[in-house]
């Protein structure tokens, strides 16, 4: 007995971009240019008026096309008969999403979420020069600069960082498209070397109920503390405290300088560096715009030649908070925070004080943190500090987004 011939089917798989069948589409691509909008978009590609306001009307309460950014990219899918007309019009102005809107037969409009994968990674550096020309020179995301030195903001100076400092580093990475980074989502855990002395760093939330991450080294020590190391991310010091100081703007005399000076572009954010009520903000001759925190009985904080203040008198404060811009105002010959530090009524460097670490975990909490590191304080003992060794570990997650 013979075997009956077996039918081969042959399935085709349809070319779909934006959930269309791009064998039924011509697709043109362009940006928008400046004067472009919606309406003379379509207009320009053989939508007259009536239709065009017809179209805004039925979109209206789902999607907004109403400021289109120049430079943005669009397409627009035409129909291949004979004569082409627009049957949607896709606007991407983000990265991990887009507005879509169909024009013929059933009109609407809808904001598309593209899949995120959430990528798991370790990555190294050896200082050399700036932790920023560091990252890019490592292969790994400049963005990590700052939540590093968010991070360490209250025990490492990054503008006083050594040649030959060091770091590794788990963190997450968001991705669309697989390839395409839109930024860091947390540092999990990391080791920063830093003038001889290792500094760990591992997240965990104190306050499940808060959900505040916060972080904390090896021996559960909290690595925030009652101040942070300067009032901007990233500005160097250009004048130390320094009772004996000659200043040029005065005649090169001997004028005590009772400040700390970091130089920053004009409009750096200025950080208060610990919670408090804002007692003084206000504008003087020689201070410029300045404001005056008041953190406890103890401590309190000055910041001066502001371009614009951002807070106001009783207004109180979080460590961190932007509370001013970096500015000229007052006697100054450059752009600069001038940062003053009180202690007990009494002005000194906060350079050389003994500030107050936060407040501990508990002896509760600090069994189950210790627990909680054992992996991550194995997995970062085992990275490299190789510059080459930075690669994805291991997707963990994908987001609720809708895709398409």
């Amino acid at each position: 007995m013979t075997d009956s011939p077996v039918a081969r089917i042959e399935v085709k798989t349809k070319n779909l971009k934006y959930g269309f069948d791009l064998d039924q589409f011509r697709v043109v691509e362009k940006k928008i240019r400046r004067g472009d909008t919606f309406g003379s978009i379509l207009e320009d590609n053989g939508i007259d008026y009536p239709e065009v306001h017809n179209i805004l009307k039925i979109i209206k309460n789902e999607v907004s096309v109403k400021r289109l950014v120049v430079g943005k990219p669009y397409s627009l899918f035409f129909s291949k008969d004979s004569i082409p007309t627009p049957k949607v019009f896709i606007y991407k102005p983000q990265i991990d999403s887009y507005t879509l809107v169909q024009l013929r037969d059933s009109i609407y409009g809808k904001k598309v979420f593209k899949q995120i994968k959430i990528i798991s990674k370790e990555g190294n550096g050896l200082i050399e020069n700036s932790l920023y020309e560091t990252m890019l020179n490592s292969g790994l995301n400049d963005q990590l600069t700052y939540y590093l030195a968010d991070v360490y903001a209250w025990n490492i100076d990054f503008y006083r960082l050594h040649k030959g400092d060091r770091f590794k580093i788990i963190y997450t990475e968001k991705f669309v498209d697989d390839t395409v980074s839109i930024g860091i989502e947390r540092i999990k855990a990391a080791i920063f070397e830093h003038a001889g002395k290792d500094f760990y760093a591992f997240e965990y939330k104190p306050d499940s109920l808060k959900g505040i991450v916060e972080y904390f080294d090896d021996t559960a020590k909290n690595l925030r503390r009652a101040f942070l190391k300067a009032p901007v991310k990233f500005g160097p010091v250009t004048s130390r405290y320094n009772l004996k100081r000659r200043i040029a703007y005065y005649g090169n005399r001997i004028k005590p300088h009772r400040g700390t000076d970091f130089a920053a572009n004009i409009g750096t954010p200025i950080l208060a560096t610990a919670k408090g009520i804002v007692v003084k903000s206000s504008y003087s001759k020689g201070n410029g715009n300045y404001i005056t925190i008041k953190h406890n009985n103890t401590y309190s904080t000055q910041y001066l030649h502001m371009k614009r203040r951002k807070v106001k008198v009783g207004e109180w404060v979080d460590q961190g908070q932007v509370i001013g811009l970096v500015g000229m105002t007052g006697f100054t010959s450059g752009p600069h925070v001038c940062y003053r530090f009180w202690k007990n009524g009494r002005q000194v460097d906060p350079f050389r004080q003994k500030l107050p670490n936060a407040k501990p975990i508990s002896s509760e909490l600090k069994i189950n943190y210790l627990n909680s590191i054992v992996d991550l304080k194995a997995q970062l003992d085992c990275i490299s500090f190789t510059p080459e060794s930075t690669y994805i570990n291991s997707v963990i997650a994908l987001s609720n987004s809708d895709i398409q």
